[in-house]
């Protein structure tokens, strides 16, 4: 559906905020439009009217946003409504928690339409996030070095502000883009109605330095007109000007300048004045940016497991089918059955990733039981020999337990240790020169300690963040997570993980030790 075709609900306990809202969805064509002044009125209209979309302040009285959001989230008749939040908040954690709570986007105050319509857009062709995992007062735990690397995740950066100069002159003009075009891009009008319509244009100016004195329609006829209209009625305006006459500075003010400068002062005043003005301008620039790389990180990190267990699902059947013919040779029959178990053990993974981010953020609950960890290695080097086939490699697993004697078992989880073991393994295999050995060693010590080694060394600006997240080197399409989501599985069940290099052995080490099951005789 079109933007003008859906059902709006503003939700915000300040009249004027809700007018503002209201006004700019208006200057967008929207016309249906609903208003609540805070989340218990909101829930109500949303129980007994249709609504395509949710507009919503989050600090309100009675009912918050954030609260309304998880009723909605939680209600399978609101589930996929889409809630865009509106907030001046900009503490992380804080919209870390709103994020999690499955809002769908989040739009910065103060904003203009083009913003509007822009997050509008967005959230109504995104797909539908559930709610998340964070309870409320929960805050996201972890290594320093792991908190470090999700913040440059989310790094942005800006283009450079848009500053349309206004001006008849054409020597002034020409004076005041060569002031700023250094740090910002200029675009210059040299009348009212041209000014008018790049006000109107997509991007709008993120400020106006506008003379006053023009032919036709003057600096203070063109700011009536842009408040005229809900989308720029919100650009601020400087007038530079060369009238010293106060009662101009005063009609100036009173339009809702946020600055009068005249042109004989000081060009590095002007200049000073409007970079102390841009960093306001860029601050919320940059919270809103921000916020965007935050939920399309939460989006990337949160993936429709759904739809991919479903596929995976297909995979398995049409395998096992093939598998089952009494046609299949042998030896293809047990090739069918590896892809059985690949597939299976994939569908393991997707699983697992909603594990994995609970002990991210301190949520994660384990439930021991005996592993057969000598099982896990086993298949996990079995897979390894035909993936690695053409690569030469020889991986095997060694162990130091008598032939005939059952090897030991961990305490763990069977599907954090198959994701534990298959990461390192894999990685020792990828790190490997062609035609060298990977060992993968099992040791019946208390806790029970396995290495898996290969040969060649870990360079050495990575050894240090060898386990920090995003953290990679030298490999094509490397996500960098591999090493990280290992140390939380290792961690997670109450082992350790690290890592040495051997340079004078050109060789590398990944150590992890796990709690022994210890047999109760009785």
């Amino acid at each position: 559906m079109k933007l003008h075709e859906l059902i709006y609900l503003v939700v915000d306990d300040l009249e004027l905020m809700r007018a503002v809202t209201v006004n700019q969805l208006r200057a967008l064509g929207c016309e249906k439009i609903k208003t609540a002044r805070n989340g218990a009125m909101a829930l109500e209209i949303l129980h007994s009217l249709k609504i395509d979309v949710v507009l919503c302040d989050w600090n309100m009285p009675v009912m918050s946003g954030l609260d309304l959001l998880k009723i909605v989230r939680a209600d399978p008749r609101l589930v996929k409504l889409p809630f865009l939040m509106i907030t001046a908040e900009a503490e992380r954690q804080r919209i870390e928690e709103v994020i999690h709570a499955g809002v769908s986007g989040l739009l910065v105050k103060p904003y203009n339409a083009g913003n509007l319509r822009n997050r509008l857009e967005k959230v109504l062709s995104g797909p539908i996030r559930p709610m998340g995992i964070i309870a409320p007062g929960n805050r996201p735990v972890g290594p320093a070095s792991a908190q470090a690397n999700n913040r440059r995740a989310t790094d942005t950066t800006l283009a450079p502000s848009r500053i349309l100069v206004v001006d008849d002159y054409p020597v002034s003009l020409k004076l005041m883009e060569q002031m700023f075009k250094d740090e910002y891009q200029v675009i210059t009008a040299t009348e009212g109605l041209s000014a008018l319509a790049l006000c109107r244009a997509d991007p709008m100016p993120d400020l106006l330095l506008m003379d006053v004195m023009m032919p036709g329609m003057d600096g203070f006829e063109v700011v009536r007109q842009l408040h005229l209209r809900p989308e720029t009625a919100q650009i601020p305006v400087i007038f530079v000007t060369g009238s010293t006459d106060e009662e101009t500075r005063l009609k100036g003010m009173e339009l809702g300048a946020v600055d009068f400068v005249l042109k004989t002062s000081d060009p590095k005043a002007l200049r000073a004045k409007v970079r102390n003005f841009i960093k306001y301008i860029d601050m919320r620039r940059q919270l809103q940016a921000d916020f965007d790389a935050m939920m399309e990180a939460t989006q990337v990190r949160d993936p429709p497991r759904h739809d991919i267990k479903g596929s995976l699902a297909g995979i398995v059947g049409m395998v096992q089918n093939l598998a089952d013919d009494n046609s299949m040779a042998p030896r293809h029959v047990e090739k069918l059955r590896l892809v059985e178990k690949t597939a299976q053990q994939v569908m393991d993974m997707v699983n697992l990733s909603g594990e994995l981010y609970k002990m991210e953020t301190g949520n994660f609950k384990l439930k021991a039981v005996p592993v057969n960890i000598g099982e896990v290695l086993h298949n996990i080097v079995d897979m390894s020999r035909s993936a690695f086939f053409d690569k030469g490699l020889t991986i095997e697993v060694d162990t130091d337990t008598p032939v005939g004697t059952e090897l030991p078992q961990a305490m763990g989880e069977l599907s954090l240790c198959y994701s534990l073991f298959q990461n390192l393994i894999k990685n020792a295999c990828e790190a490997a020169p062609p035609g060298t050995r990977v060992v993968v060693a099992l040791r019946d010590e208390s806790p029970l300690r396995i290495e898996i080694s290969n040969s060649g060394v870990v360079p050495h600006e990575l050894r240090e963040r060898f386990f920090d997240k995003f953290s990679t080197s030298g490999k094509a399409g490397g996500s960098g997570i591999g090493t990280y989501s290992a140390q939380l599985l290792a961690r997670a069940q109450h082992g350790s993980i690290r890592m040495a290099t051997f340079d004078a052995d050109n060789r590398t080490a990944i150590t992890v030790t796990l709690p022994r099951h210890t047999f109760d005789p009785t």
